[in-house]
């Protein structure tokens, strides 16, 4: 469920993938954003919906609740994580209202949270090297991506290849369904195997000539990329997420057993994407009626 979960951050805002997607692409952050919340609200209902109908099957799955909480230790509990979800709200509330850009919006909230360690007494020197340090590894790692991107652009469009890709793809079918298919089959194999910072830097060269060839809207098109690459962060054998939780519960669960469970939930994001693919509307509606 962790796992599966936390693919969920790439298309509910904010998203580094979003932003990166959004600068290559030339097209407006602010409406990436808001393009990513209906179908990342389908995708968290899917999996809601997909587990309780398995516990419903299954009861065993969920376990035995040993401990309950009183109402005012659930208000306890609420009160000492009010800052996280303040601090969300007010950064994507900036941006949607025009006050700052993503950009900025990024400073705003690395200045708020400073704030906030500071008043919970959670601030240090050592914690503010270590997130400095961690930045900074981040930050590089995404930059020398980035210019190898543009190497590999420069030298595309010298051989022609992205021309030739796109014209050959649209000889064969200029329907989008078509070309969506076709992308789909490549995210998922690749997806297996390749960052997925990485193999969306990779292949925007490739896929954007195509899909500005078969007139797509190209925030829709960004969205079902990000799906895409959200499916495979769970997808073995190279599963991000799945490394992640096996990391954090060491030898005590085999990770045969992790990737086995993320299985129903690579269902429902197949469910996901074939909604987002047939409905271009319920990532376009909120871009729509927003002035970003």
């Amino acid at each position: 469920v962790i796992a599966a979960s936390g693919t969920l951050g790439s298309l509910i805002p904010p998203s580094i993938l979003m932003v990166l997607y959004g600068v290559y692409a030339e097209v407006s952050i602010g409406k990436l954003f808001m393009a990513g919340f209906l179908p990342g609200l389908l995708s968290a209902a899917l999996y809601i919906l997909m587990i309780v109908a398995r516990v419903k099957l299954t009861p065993d799955l969920a376990g035995k609740v040993e401990q309950h909480f009183t109402s005012q230790e659930k208000w306890a509990a609420i009160k000492e994580v009010w800052a996280l979800p303040t601090l969300i709200i007010f950064v994507l509330g900036g941006i949607f209202a025009g006050f700052f850009t993503p950009t900025e919006a990024g400073a705003v909230g690395a200045f708020l949270a400073t704030i906030l360690a500071v008043f919970r007494g959670k601030f240090s020197r050592s914690n503010f090297i270590e997130a400095l340090t961690a930045t900074a590894r981040g930050t590089g790692s995404i930059f020398i991506i980035l210019i190898g991107t543009i190497f590999l652009t420069k030298f595309l469009a010298l051989s022609g290849l992205p021309a030739w890709l796109a014209s050959t793809m649209l000889s064969v079918s200029d329907s989008a369904v078509w070309i969506i298919v076709s992308v789909a089959i490549i995210y998922i194999i690749l997806g297996m195997f390749v960052d997925s910072i990485g193999l969306l830097l990779l292949t925007l060269p490739l896929l954007l000539p195509i899909a500005n060839g078969a007139d797509m809207n190209l925030i829709w098109f960004g969205i079902i990329l990000i799906k895409l690459l959200e499916i495979g962060l769970v997808s073995p054998p190279v599963g991000l997420n799945v490394y992640v939780i096996k990391g954090a519960v060491g030898n005590s669960v085999p990770i045969q057993t992790i990737f086995k469970g993320v299985g129903w939930f690579i269902v429902m994001d197949i469910v996901a994407l074939l909604v987002i693919i047939s409905f271009p509307e319920l990532s376009l509606y909120l871009p729509s009626i927003m002035d970003i």
